[in-house]
């Protein structure tokens, strides 16, 4: 075996019983260590290894979208929480608006997916943290209580979070029930859909990767799309040839489920996103 990462190319060998013949690094954000492998059979594979995050869960949420959805995502060969080995999907190709609106197409037929009710089948992740996916039957219950509190107490509880605006989180999930004069229907969402997570073809996407799945309101997708310009005009468009986007959503609900994501930078990363969190508190009048 020749390259990089051989360590991590000796326990992939391991758990899929083919030599490997050759390893290549690859960028792995939060995730401690991705290299692509080309197998003696033939296969291109990429593990991750991790200390500390359990990569069975991403295992399992690649696993249930190939098989109720139509998202294309790497197919896992291994999952266990210290290594998951998947498929490489090549791309690299530019994002374009034939890309972008295959990308509306593809999501909006996602959100089409739902439950009876807000959660997922186990918990999961959104970088290093835990998201506590007990089912919920009311939204605005589930958005409060198992994502706006508990990411506020993680970023404060890091240092990253004055007691002020955690506070001002807090106000902000009390008065959620009363804002909402119905509950949306829950749909099943990628969860962390930014330019790095999304591998572009010919004029196509290829693939969605590190999904943080779970049932929602749809629109936390929208926003979390909106906060960092994933795609442009070409993808709404496409999109709401489908789905149709309320305008409640541009009035104030863009806003409040950016706070999610801005806590979770704030959490990691500390000032640079605290101004943006602060700015939609005080949009939403937290």
């Amino acid at each position: 075996m020749s390259g990089t990462g051989s360590d991590l190319a000796d326990r992939v060998a391991s758990a899929l019983g083919v030599e490997v013949v050759h390893s290549a690094a690859l960028s792995g954000g939060q995730v401690g260590e991705v290299v692509r492998c080309s197998l003696a059979d033939g296969r291109e594979v990429v593990a991750k290894a991790s200390p500390g995050t359990p990569l069975d869960v991403e295992g399992f949420i690649l696993r249930y979208l190939a098989r109720r959805s139509g998202l294309p995502v790497p197919g896992v060969l291994h999952a266990a929480p210290d290594l998951l080995v998947a498929s490489y999907v090549p791309g690299g190709a530019p994002m374009t608006p034939a890309a972008e609106r295959h990308a509306g197409e593809l999501l909006a037929d996602l959100h089409e997916i739902h439950a009876e009710r807000f959660g997922f089948e186990r918990d999961t992740l959104l970088g290093p943290f835990t998201l506590d996916n007990a089912w919920t039957r009311r939204w605005p219950d589930f958005y409060a209580d198992r994502r706006l509190r508990p990411m506020a107490a993680v970023a404060y509880g890091r240092g990253k979070l004055p007691a002020e605006d955690r506070d001002r989180v807090e106000r902000l999930a009390d008065a959620l029930p009363s804002r909402f004069d119905g509950d949306p229907r829950p749909s099943l969402i990628h969860g962390d859909v930014w330019g790095g997570n999304v591998v572009v073809g010919e004029g196509r996407i290829a693939a969605f990767l590190d999904p943080a799945s779970y049932y929602a309101h749809a629109e936390v997708e929208l926003a979390f799309i909106d906060l960092f310009h994933t795609f442009g005009r070409a993808f709404y468009e496409a999109y709401e040839a489908v789905r149709p986007i309320d305008e409640g959503y541009a009035r104030w609900r863009r806003d409040l489920y950016q706070v999610l994501p801005l806590l979770v930078h704030v959490a990691l990363f500390g000032g640079p996103y605290l101004s943006g969190l602060r700015a939609r508190l005080r949009r939403l009048g937290a």
